[in-house]
C-alpha cells in the first residue's frame, strides 16, 4: 500500500446524513487501522452556526458506537474542526482558505487539499467556483495537489450531466475530479477483475462462444421511506441503472486491460459504454418493462403503496422498478444480451451478477424425454453475503446418468482475517492516495447518459407505455419476463416471494 501524504479533508455538507451516517464513521475505522497520515486534519463545513468542540461531540456519537477503544476514540476527535460558512456565495470561500492555512500552520501541512461536495448537487459548481476565487483549487508542480470528490447524482440527464463536466472543467483538471460511487468500493465489485483476470478458468470462457446471456438484479426490500420527494423526481433508472448498474456491466464486460492501474482500467470500461447497442425511442417498449409497487401484505404486515408514499404525487407514473435488455455491439459480446433488473419493495435486498453460459451442444444425457443437462452459472453476490457461487451439473448417486444441480460456494468473510472494509473506506483511502481507478471518469458518465436517455424521452413523450403495477414483496411486473424471449428460461430469483397478495395491473 502506498503512504498517504499529509493534507486536510474538507467536508462541504458537514452536517448533512452522509457526513454523520458514512465519512465520519469511515474516516474513524481507517485512523483506527493506520491508513491516515500522522499530519492531517479534517475541516467541516456548513451553513450552520457551530463551533469545533460542538461539532465534535455530535459525530462522536456516529462512531464506534461499541465504545471499546474510547482513547482512539478521543484522539480521533482531536483531528475534526468546522467553519460555518455561506457556501452558495462564492466571495465567502477565503474565510475557507484562511481557516485551512491555520490549521497548515499548526502542523507543518503542505496545500495538499481534498474536497468533500457532500452537499445537494446544485451546489457542486458554486463550491468549485468558490475554492477557484479563494486560489485553492489547482496544483502547484511538485509541491501541493488539490483533489474534489463528487457524489451522485452526476446531472439528471445527458445535457445536464454535459453541461455539469463543463462547469467543473473551468476550475479543476479531470485528473482532479473524483466522482464517486459506492458500489465500485464494495469488495465483492472489485474482486470481479480478480476473479476474470487472475484466473484460467474463466476468462478463456468470457465472450459470446461460450455465455448465453448475462444478468444483473438488485433489489431492496424497502420503499422509498422518507425520500419519496427525491424519488419521485428520479425514479429507478436514474436512481440505479444509470450509475451503479452500468458501472458493473462495465467491468463484467471489459478487454483486459494491460495494467491494474487507474487510466488502463478506465479506458477499457469507457470502449464498453461506446459499444452499449442505443434503445431508440419506438423500441424502449419492446426492451424495457417499468414498474411501481402497490399496496400489499407482506411478512402479515401491511405496506403502502408508492403513490401512498410521503411527498410522492398521486397520479405518479415514476417506476420504482426498471428491466431492461440489451447489447453491447463489439467482437467480445456480439448477440449476448445483457439484462438487468432494479427495483424497491421487492422480496429481499440483494446485488447480484448472473454468468448464464450455454449448455452443452449434444444432450447425452436424459430421461423419458426430459433433458437433464444444466445450464452452468456462475454468480457474484455483491450483497449481502458477498461472495462466488458456482452452478454445475452432478450425477446423482444410484443406477443410469440422473443430473442434478450442484453448487460450489464461496464466502468473500472466509478469506478475511478480520472485518470486511465498508466501500466509502476504501474510496476514500484511494482518493488520498490519489489513485482513482474506482472513480467515475466524465467521458464515461456522460456514455453512461446517453445510453438511458432515449428511453426518459420515450417515457416523457409516449404516455401510452405502461407503468405495470406489482404488489409488495413480490419481484416485480410478470411482463418482464416477456424480456427472456426463450420458453424455458426466466430471471434467476434468490428467493421466493413473501407475498403474492393481489393482482399484477396496469397502473
Amino acid at each position: 500500500m502506498n503512504a498517504t501524504e499529509p493534507h486536510i479533508l474538507t467536508i462541504f455538507g458537514a452536517s448533512g446524513d452522509l457526513t454523520k451516517r458514512k465519512l465520519i464513521p469511515a474516516l474513524f475505522k481507517l485512523y483506527q487501522q493506520k491508513h491516515l497520515p500522522e499530519q492531517f486534519y479534517i475541516l467541516g463545513i456548513g451553513r450552520t452556526e457551530n463551533t469545533d468542540d460542538n461539532f465534535r461531540k455530535k459525530m462522536a456519537g456516529w462512531i464506534d458506537k461499541q465504545d471499546e477503544f474510547p482513547q482512539q476514540k478521543q484522539d480521533f476527535l482531536k483531528l475534526l474542526f468546522y467553519e460555518p460558512l455561506d457556501t452558495g456565495n462564492p466571495d465567502a470561500y477565503i474565510k475557507q482558505k484562511n481557516r485551512l492555512d491555520e490549521l497548515r500552520a499548526q502542523s507543518d501541512i503542505p496545500e495538499n487539499y481534498i474536497y468533500y461536495l457532500a452537499t445537494p448537487p446544485v451546489l457542486y459548481e458554486k463550491v468549485a467556483q468558490g475554492l477557484a476565487i479563494a486560489g485553492i483549487n489547482k496544483d502547484e508542480a511538485d509541491k501541493s495537489w488539490k483533489r474534489i470528490i463528487i457524489e451522485k447524482p452526476f446531472g439528471v440527464d445527458y445535457e445536464s450531466a454535459k453541461n455539469l463536466n463543463k462547469r467543473l472543467l473551468c476550475y479543476f483538471a479531470e485528473d482532479q475530479i473524483y466522482r464517486i460511487d459506492h458500489y465500485l468500493g464494495k469488495e465483492t465489485v472489485q474482486n470481479v477483475l480478480v476473479t476474470r483476470f487472475a484466473n484460467g478458468i474463466f476468462e478463456p470462457l468470457w465472450n459470446r462462444n461460450y455465455i448465453h446471456h448475462v444478468e444483473i438484479t438488485s433489489a431492496e426490500d424497502l420503499g422509498v421511506e422518507e425520500r419519496g420527494g427525491y424519488y419521485d423526481n428520479a425514479g429507478a433508472l436514474r436512481d440505479m441503472v444509470q450509475n451503479h448498474l452500468l458501472q458493473l456491466v462495465g467491468l463484467i464486460a471489459m478487454e483486459p486491460p494491460i495494467l491494474a492501474e487507474s487510466t488502463a482500467i478506465r479506458n477499457e470500461t469507457m470502449k464498453v459504454f461506446q459499444s452499449l447497442r442505443p434503445i431508440k425511442e419506438e423500441e424502449v417498449s419492446k426492451y424495457v418493462i417499468r414498474g411501481q409497487y402497490t399496496s400489499c401484505k407482506v411478512k402479515g404486515e401491511k405496506v403502502p403503496g408508492y403513490r401512498d408514499e410521503e411527498g410522492v404525487a398521486k397520479d405518479s407514473r415514476t417506476e420504482t422498478y426498471v428491466a431492461l435488455k440489451f447489447f453491447i455491439d463489439n467482437w467480445r459480446w456480439s448477440g449476448i444480451p445483457f439484462y438487468i433488473r432494479s427495483g424497491k419493495r421487492l422480496p429481499t435486498k440483494v446485488t447480484e451478477i448472473v454468468i448464464h453460459f450455454k449448455k452443452s451442444p449434444h444432450h447425452i444425457f436424459s430421461h423419458q424425454y426430459e433433458q437433464m443437462n444444466t445450464q452452468n452459472q456462475l454468480v457474484i453476490r455483491v450483497q449481502p453475503d458477498e461472495g462466488l457461487l458456482i452452478k454445475f451439473g452432478m450425477k446423482e448417486p444410484g443406477v443410469g446418468f440422473k443430473v442434478k444441480t450442484a453448487n460450489m460456494d464461496v464466502h468473500y468473510s472466509d478469506f478475511s482475517k478480520g472485518r470486511i472494509s465498508e466501500a466509502y473506506e476504501r474510496l476514500l483511502l484511494d482518493c488520498m492516495q490519489g489513485d482513482s481507478t474506482l472513480y467515475i471518469r466524465g467521458d464515461a458518465v456522460e456514455e453512461a447518459w446517453k445510453f438511458v436517455q432515449p428511453i426518459l424521452n420515450a417515457w416523457k413523450n409516449q404516455p401510452d407505455i405502461p407503468v405495470y403495477g406489482y404488489p409488495a414483496g413480490t419481484w416485480g411486473p410478470e411482463h418482464a419476463d416477456s424480456l427472456i424471449e426463450e420458453p424455458d428460461l426466466t430471471w434467476r430469483y434468490p428467493c421466493k416471494n413473501l407475498s403474492n397478495d393481489g393482482e399484477y395491473c396496469e397502473l
